[in-house]
């Protein structure tokens, strides 16, 4: 019973940072209708800026709140330069611009910071907590990170359905045609869209990294987790995305608990699959794929 509890409770744990980078994955998405598969190493880059701060002597949390600060500005000097020059061409092309980033942002990465391991610390402790006597598999960091999650879900279902802002990224992103004619600034909001996702990905990242090691590689594998949370969802929910990852968090904690974690990539292949074939839209689509 003990090992089902814990095995439980370590799965919502992942879960909940599959469910933090699959949030930024839907928010771009949303707000631009492209799929940016160079948010790992943006969120990378951001990270170790937070760990540099943090060795410099500062607290965590002033360390924290540069990385968010920093994800703000890499993603909106990101769409400006280098996505803006292919806004009206097809979205494959700036898909692909996108993997180009990825490699570009390790690069970059393991010069200035090196590919060594280091270190980063937890916001609070990694000790599993006490319950009747018994340590169960839930730190206070954890419960942090489950927090954080469900502050940022809220807050991005609130910028989309009750405020003009998130009206007017999402028209930016489907028609800007029309939305430019109804006096909407669509590059201002395509901008925002990319900065805010950019911002969640920062911090799916400190989730990540918390009370760990990194190096520029540490979130390559999250990139095929949380994609795979963010379309079990459904690419225009947020409560889909968290959903999504949560669900996939169980699924492979279980795999790996009772079947082996060498079967944790394949039990991932199989859930994307078996969403793909029943509904492709995901979870929580609300309209029908259209077929061109």
């Amino acid at each position: 019973m003990q090992q089902l509890v814990n095995t439980a409770l370590g799965g919502l744990t992942l879960g909940t940072v599959y469910a933090a980078f699959a949030l930024a994955l839907v928010l771009i998405f949303r707000s631009t209708r492209i799929v940016n598969f160079a948010q790992a190493p943006m969120a990378m880059i951001t990270t170790f800026i937070a760990l540099s701060i943090i060795d410099a002597g500062y607290s965590y949390w002033i360390g924290f709140a540069a990385a968010l600060l920093a994800g703000l500005v890499l993603g909106a000097v990101i769409e400006r330069v280098v996505i803006r020059p292919v806004e009206d061409k097809p979205d494959i092309n700036a898909v692909i611009l996108t993997l180009g980033l990825f490699i570009t942002l390790h690069a970059l990465a393991a010069v200035i910071f090196g590919n060594r391991f280091r270190s980063f610390p937890a916001p609070f402790g990694l000790r599993g907590l006490e319950v009747g006597g018994t340590t169960i598999r839930l730190t206070t960091s954890g419960i942090f990170t489950i927090v954080a999650v469900a502050v940022v879900l809220l807050l991005l279902v609130g910028l989309f359905r009750f405020t003009d802002i998130g009206l007017r990224m999402r028209a930016s992103a489907y028609n800007p045609e029309v939305a430019r004619l109804l006096g909407v600034r669509v590059g201002r909001m395509l901008t925002l869209g990319w900065a805010l996702a950019a911002v969640v990905g920062s911090l799916s990242g400190l989730l990540i990294a918390s009370g760990g090691l990194v190096h520029p590689g540490y979130m390559d594998s999250v990139v095929v987790y949380g994609f795979v949370a963010a379309v079990l969802g459904g690419l225009e929910s947020p409560v889909g995305a968290v959903v999504g990852g949560l669900t996939l968090g169980l699924s492979l904690s279980f795999v790996s608990g009772y079947l082996g974690s060498e079967l944790v990539a394949l039990a991932a292949l199989l859930i994307l699959m078996l969403v793909l074939t029943l509904k492709p839209g995901g979870l929580f689509a609300v309209a029908a794929a259209r077929r061109v």
